[in-house]
């Protein structure tokens, strides 16, 4: 029998780490001078990019692992601590130095192309969206479930654009205000999601503690 609430759940943890409404700011801020047609562009080539990145991690991320001689469990853990303190940042409502750097967004300023890099990677596919995937990649045991964790991600790369496609509407409506209040209650999210893989990781790592009462 299919579990749709591990589905549920892992498309929820995958949504609030991309955070689609939280990158509506920088994109805005990147494509100020990019005319309408222009801008329609960037949001797709990100949805895109998006795509590329996390089902390449998705098929790969395991056996690039294997290579590096890096165990899933130490992977678990440690993407956990990674997604904590993604987790803490969107709490105070300021971007995650996981994201990207103050250098990067200078650089990018400049740029004519600024999909792929930063808003692709690392603004929403970066190192805690690519971890999530690999670790739910590693948990599923059907192609059922891996069928459902590539929807996950088409459907997460679609909100991320239709999120870029409206930024004007959600800037008005929400304001940085609003933004920011979406921002600290997906954070109290993500963080759970953070404890649950560092817990995960550390009871496969140290099995005498998890069996300890």
């Amino acid at each position: 029998m299919h579990d749709w609430g591990t589905y549920a759940h892992n498309a929820t943890a995958l949504f609030v780490i991309a955070n689609p409404i939280g990158v509506t700011p920088l994109f805005i801020s990147l494509t100020n001078r990019q005319t309408e047609e222009q801008r329609r562009h960037t949001a797709r080539l990100t949805a895109t990019t998006v795509i590329i990145v996390l089902i390449t991690a998705m098929f790969l991320g395991e056996a690039i692992l294997h290579l590096f001689g890096i165990r899933m469990a130490s992977f678990r853990a440690g993407g956990g601590i990674l997604i904590l303190l993604m987790a803490i940042a969107m709490l105070q409502a300021r971007p995650s130095p996981t994201h990207h750097t103050a250098e990067e967004s200078k650089e990018a300023a400049v740029r004519d192309e600024v999909a792929v890099v930063p808003l692709g990677i690392p603004l929403v596919a970066g190192p805690g969206a690519i971890s999530t995937v690999i670790i739910y990649a590693d948990q599923a045991t059907t192609w059922f479930d891996m069928t459902m964790l590539f929807l996950t991600v088409l459907c997460v790369a679609g909100s991320v654009w239709i999120a870029l496609h409206l930024s004007d509407r959600i800037r008005v409506v929400l304001g940085t205000t609003g933004i920011n209040i979406v921002t600290r209650l997906l954070g109290l999210i993500l963080a759970a999601v953070g404890v649950e893989f560092l817990a995960d990781g550390l009871a496969q790592l140290l099995p005498g503690l998890a069996n300890q009462k």
